[in-house]
């Protein structure tokens, strides 16, 4: 008997952001589809992906709001993290194998305080060999697991501020504020060996990305709930608040909509801008030249509309 035929899922244009609670255990790519599919929408992005092991906010882009993708990624962030002393693993968290182990004595509050100072500010580290940085077009952690000898890079990223929490019983409990590209397994790794013992990763939370608040995550569960009324889906404008703006004529937008370069008010500096209509609707980024020029750089589908353009 032949198996009944599944019902195909009609996906539909639908552009926003959700801002999902990921749960531990589950890798960022399998959780973004599972959004989109809930959704039904035909396009969808993250904004930088979680390890298996990390919950917390994982911002999800739907249609248009993915050129606003990247932006968020280099947006600040904050973890809650719980370490381990003592044990150090292969991928520095508790996902992988133990490499070494070695006695830990009791530690004061003030001495694990003391050894992070130098993690603070801006740093170079080193990032995990078991991570998605790339070399000659292939992600680290697949040379590492095929057993390469694998020479991960070292960056300049940079950690806002380290709050510890709690020392007690060999764990380590912290809230980390950092900018883009920093590896929370990588300061817990170096952290442990200041310390002399070592350390990996046991719990890590993904807390807030700015400029989103904690309150605003939901589970896949509670997504759910409202899917069908598209309850969660934020407007693409609300990740965009803290951009610096510009308001045009319908005239020149017209022109940037149609790839031309319209003149920039004396007096504006060069940087991008957030082009937007005077009832807030975001219609794209610009850049304002060093020649007084306004040109269209990553624009938005609806630009095209002509009641945009009156």
């Amino acid at each position: 008997m032949s198996k009944p035929k599944r019902e195909r899922v009609q996906l539909r244009p639908l552009n926003g952001i959700v801002l999902l609670d990921k749960a531990s255990g589950v890798s960022s790519n399998t959780a973004l589809q599972e959004v989109r599919f809930l959704f039904r929408a035909q396009k969808a992005g993250h904004t930088g992906a979680l390890d298996p092991l990390a919950s917390g906010m994982l911002p999800i882009c739907f249609g248009e709001a993915s050129k606003v993708a990247g932006y968020l990624l280099g947006e600040d962030k904050a973890y809650d993290v719980t370490a381990k002393l003592g044990v150090v693993t292969d991928t520095d968290d508790s996902d992988g194998v133990a490499i070494r182990e070695r006695g830990v004595p009791a530690l004061t509050f003030e001495q694990v305080q003391e050894a992070l100072q130098p993690f603070i500010g801006h740093i170079a580290q080193r990032a995990p060999i078991y991570s998605a940085l790339k070399q000659g077009g292939e992600p680290l952690y697949a040379k590492a697991r095929r057993g390469e000898v694998v020479e991960a890079p070292v960056r300049q990223v940079f950690v806002r501020k380290i709050a510890l929490l709690d020392v007690s019983g060999g764990m380590i409990k912290m809230r980390i504020e950092c900018g883009s590209g920093t590896y929370i397994r990588s300061i817990v790794r170096d952290l442990g060996e200041a310390l002399g013992f070592g350390a990996h990763v046991t719990a890590l939370r993904r807390v807030w990305v700015t400029p989103f608040a904690e309150d605003q995550m939901l589970t896949v569960e509670q997504l759910k709930q409202g899917a069908e009324g598209d309850v969660g889906v934020l407007p693409l404008e609300v990740a965009l608040a803290h951009w610096p703006k510009i308001t045009l004529s319908g005239d020149e937008v017209r022109d940037l909509s149609h790839g031309k370069r319209v003149k920039a008010a004396t007096g504006l500096s060069p940087e991008t801008r957030l082009l937007q209509t005077a009832d807030g609707t975001a219609l794209g980024f610009v850049d304002i030249t060093e020649e007084g020029e306004i040109r269209g750089k990553r624009m938005f589908s609806w630009i095209q509309d002509p009641k945009f353009h009156g």
